[in-house]
This record gives C-alpha cells, sequence and structure tokens, in this order.
C-alpha cells in the first residue's frame, strides 16, 4: 500500500458507502483530509463522527452540492454506486454523476482523479481470461452505462492523472453475499454455479484506490481482482464445509433478479489483474477467496 508520504493531503469522496467509507478510515488514519458526499441522510452524521469535513447530503448527477463544495482538493475519488431503479439508476448515478464532478473539477487543481468502475463492462464468456484491452461493445446494458462514464474520465482534459479502478465483485465485513446464501437455508441455489466468480475483498480495493492516489502510475484502467477466479459451486461448497453446512444444490430453471439483469445466466470469464499489479505496485492481500473469508467464516 502507498504510504502515508505519497498520499494527496487532501481528497473529496463522492458517493461515501461502503467502500468510501473504508477509505476514509485509512485516509484519515494517515492524516489525510478528507471530504465527502452522500445521498443517504442517515450517513451524514455518522462520516461526520468519524472525522470527514464536509459531509456534504446530495445528490451526485445534481449540481446543487457544487456551491456547497467550497474548499479545494488535491485529489478525488468517485465511488458511487446505483441509484436503484434499474438503467435509469444506472444513468443518474454513474452517468450524469460522473459528468456532474468533472463540471465541479474545472474550479480545482485536481492531481488524481479515482474512479471505482466495474468488471461488468465485459461481455466476454466461455472462461477465457479477461484483461483491460478485452473488447466491451457487447456489455449488457448497464455496462454500457458504466463504460460510457468511464469514457467522460478518459476525455477529461483538464484533470492530472486519472484512473478507472475496474472492480470484481466486492465482499467483506458487513457484506457477504455467498454466505448469507448459505446460512439463509435455502433447499436450492439460483443458476448452475459453473462461471467463475470474479472477488475482490473490501480492503484490498481501499489499498489499490490508494496506489492510485499516489499518482506514480500512468492514467488508465485498471482490473482490481482478486489472484484466484473459482467456480461458485466450488466457492459455495467449501464455504458450506466450513460451516458445516449440507453441500449446496444449484437449479438452473430458478433465475435471480441478479440473473435476469445478466440475460438469464452469468458470463463465465476470468479477469486478470495483471496489469494493476505491475503498473500500481499493488498486490491483494487476500489471493483468493480462502484468505478473504476466513475471517468472515
Amino acid at each position: 500500500m502507498s504510504t502515508t508520504q505519497e498520499l494527496p493531503s487532501s481528497v473529496f469522496i463522492f458517493g461515501c458507502g461502503y467502500v468510501g467509507t473504508a477509505l476514509a478510515r485509512h485516509l484519515l488514519a494517515a492524516g489525510v483530509r478528507v471530504g465527502a458526499l452522500t445521498r443517504n441522510a442517515e450517513k451524514v452524521a455518522r462520516l461526520r463522527e468519524l472525522g470527514l469535513d464536509p459531509v456534504i447530503e446530495g445528490d451526485l448527477n445534481s449540481e446543487d452540492w457544487h456551491a456547497a463544495l467550497t474548499g479545494r482538493y488535491d485529489a478525488v475519488v468517485n465511488c458511487v454506486s446505483s441509484a436503484g431503479g434499474g438503467l435509469a439508476g444506472y444513468r443518474k448515478s454513474y452517468l450524469e454523476g460522473q459528468r456532474s464532478i468533472l463540471k465541479w473539477a474545472q474550479s480545482q487543481d485536481i492531481k488524481s482523479y479515482v474512479y471505482t468502475s466495474s468488471t461488468s463492462v465485459y461481455p466476454q464468456d466461455g472462461g477465457v481470461m479477461v484483461d483491460e484491452s478485452s473488447d466491451t461493445a457487447e456489455a449488457p446494458p448497464t455496462g454500457q452505462v458504466v463504460r460510457e462514464s468511464e469514457a467522460l474520465l478518459e476525455e477529461a482534459a483538464h484533470l492530472g492523472r486519472w484512473y478507472v479502478l475496474r472492480l470484481a465483485g466486492i465482499y467483506g465485513p458487513g457484506r457477504h453475499y455467498l454466505l448469507d446464501q448459505l446460512r439463509g437455508g435455502a433447499e436450492e441455489i439460483p443458476g448452475s454455479g459453473d462461471y467463475a466468480l470474479n472477488m475482490i475483498h473490501r480492503d484490498d480495493i481501499v489499498s489499490a484506490i490508494c496506489s492510485a492516489l499516489a499518482g506514480r502510475a500512468e492514467s488508465g484502467i485498471y482490473n482490481i481482482a482478486d489472484d484466484a477466479p473459482t467456480t461458485k459451486a466450488e466457492v459455495l461448497a467449501d464455504l458450506a464445509k466450513k460451516l458445516g453446512l449440507p453441500k449446496p444444490v444449484f437449479n438452473p430453471a430458478i433465475v435471480s433478479e441478479r440473473l435476469k439483469r445478466r440475460g438469464g445466466r452469468m458470463p463465465n470469464r476470468r479477469i486478470s489483474n495483471a496489469k494493476a499489479k505491475a503498473a500500481l505496485d499493488w498486490a491483494p492481500k487476500y489471493p483468493s477467496y480462502r484468505e478473504g473469508y476466513a475471517a468472515l467464516v
């Protein structure tokens, strides 16, 4: 992880939720001045208690917050998530939100801009290995919106260095969907479970963001995933054994809401993190789900 001396002196976090709050804690502990914007009114007080200042409540896609954000910042992290509401929610959060931040950034002198994107931009299937050069033209509709938001950042001429971090499936403390599936006692798991899960622990995302904030790497797109994509069936079988639960049974006839968003099935592809490890001087502390889930189990 980047040393304290390499981090910028001030960072503003847009969309300060699960990842953003963990990042804020780390930055504050390193002596960085941190501010944040969140649309969640309940989080405002909690973020202020952590020491963030200012904490602004607002919708990222509007420009109302521009006037409230009067300070200057060396770096920006946009880790917004979907506002819900399907494709329209994606456009509101990812595309219009990015556009609003970039307009505000014209009044700043941003040295590093980090955007946490998603590996959902990759449509590849068939078990192939995917890297940052892989084609994204056939991404699902939500992935296409995310790719549009990336392009806005790539085309912004008024920034210093910029980094698009395409995050794999996020898990960590308080966010463990696979464990919840098992502990929920469902007799059958939707889908076939034969596709590779590409995952990344929350703490490894924080370290990747900090490596990008250091600004030593070239501007560009980087995949942030662990070292060991593993099929969902294998992961759940292993976790069930550790929990003392029966081996899960998959039913391809059951289609979850998540599967519906992906056209009825999840793509089977393996995300390469080689570029990020080489250029960002970063490596995951949790190289596979086994290490990452050990404490969670």
